[in-house]
């Protein structure tokens, strides 16, 4: 009887054959290296702002002026830090989100406390105002009254011109008989000036200099107009006239008289700026020790930069403060001192 025989079927398994990727097409990647590709770039501005407003002392000034430019508008990187913040929710990455913490918490750290009130409080001794009142402003009487309602007992003025002068004289007449013009700057006091003189900063008078006689004793006053600067294709942050001017200012400080001393006016610059250092390194800001918020002075409508200074030596800040607007270009600043 024949023999049955059984054979047995082995099976061999085998991988699938990879399916080919069409042209065209890539891999999809795991969500988290998507994330990190997607914020990348925004990881990579938030780090170089971080850099700017940690560095920019170091940035040079011998191309375009750039170092001075981002002095000027530091605050403003403010700006740049929102605008990372709404990209890193946008592209929806982790990575993005952690990187712009850095200038965030960098930006606070540096003008945070701007928002505080930091007056010192108590009673003042002196008020004083500046105002850049614009060579075209066309109601200098105005002017002149919102000023003089500030019941501050100085009065400097900048950017006059002849026939503006006379209204100004007019005007502060009655609250604020003692004044002395030289050139296009002017100071109009409560107290009696002396020993008025102009400080030679520039081929015409830009800048005085008086003694106030208060009642707690004498005051120096140097009262300034730096020149204006620009923003140029070609040759950038353009402030040379602005620096030399200033260079000549601080050597006219250095040999001023010791004790207390004022020095007020429109410097063209802000206090963070290095090129005015020779000049705002020997004061302190009324409004850095004693006022609330930036303090932008200029353009009135949307300023952007505290170019108007009130600067102290030998006196303390009480309280610092911008002005409503008036005619002029510029908003006017004051401060409250105490001897």
């Amino acid at each position: 009887m024949p023999v049955a025989r059984v054979h047995k079927v082995m099976k061999v398994e085998t991988s699938p054959a990879p399916t080919a990727t069409a042209p065209g097409h890539r891999r999809a990647l795991p969500p988290a290296r998507r994330s990190a590709r997607r914020g990348r770039i925004t990881a990579t501005l938030a780090v170089l702002t971080t850099l700017l407003m940690l560095l920019h002392g170091w940035i040079p000034n011998r191309i375009a002026n750039f170092g001075s430019f981002v002095q000027t508008f530091l605050p403003w990187t403010g700006v740049a830090v929102v605008l990372l913040s709404a990209a890193a929710l946008l592209r929806r990455s982790r990575v993005a989100l952690i990187s712009v913490l850095l200038p965030a918490l960098t930006w606070a750290a540096l003008h945070g406390g701007t928002f505080l009130d930091r007056g010192a409080g108590g009673a003042a001794d002196l008020t004083v105002v500046t105002h850049n009142v614009d060579d075209v402003n066309p109601d200098p009487a105005g002017t002149a009254r919102a000023l003089a309602a500030s019941g501050a007992q100085l009065i400097a003025l900048e950017e006059l011109t002849d026939p503006a002068v006379r209204e100004y004289e007019q005007t502060l007449a009655g609250t604020h008989p003692y004044h002395v013009v030289e050139g296009t700057v002017g100071l109009w006091s409560t107290y009696p000036l002396r020993d008025t003189a102009p400080v030679p900063i520039m081929p015409w008078t830009r800048a005085l200099r008086a003694t106030a006689d208060t009642p707690a004793g004498p005051l120096t006053v140097y009262v300034a107009h730096l020149p204006s600067v620009r923003v140029r294709l070609g040759s950038g942050f353009t402030t040379e006239r602005r620096n030399a001017a200033a260079g000549r200012l601080a050597g006219a400080l250095a040999g001023a008289p010791a004790g207390r001393t004022l020095l007020v006016g429109d410097f063209n610059g802000t206090t963070d700026d290095r090129a005015l250092a020779p000049v705002t390194g020997r004061f302190r800001s009324a409004h850095d020790e004693a006022g609330a918020g930036f303090g932008f002075t200029w353009p009135e409508r949307f300023p952007v930069a505290r170019i108007d200074q009130i600067l102290v030596r030998d006196l303390t800040p009480v309280s610092a403060w911008t002005l409503p607007a008036t005619a002029s270009d510029h908003l006017p600043v004051a401060a409250s001192l105490r001897f």
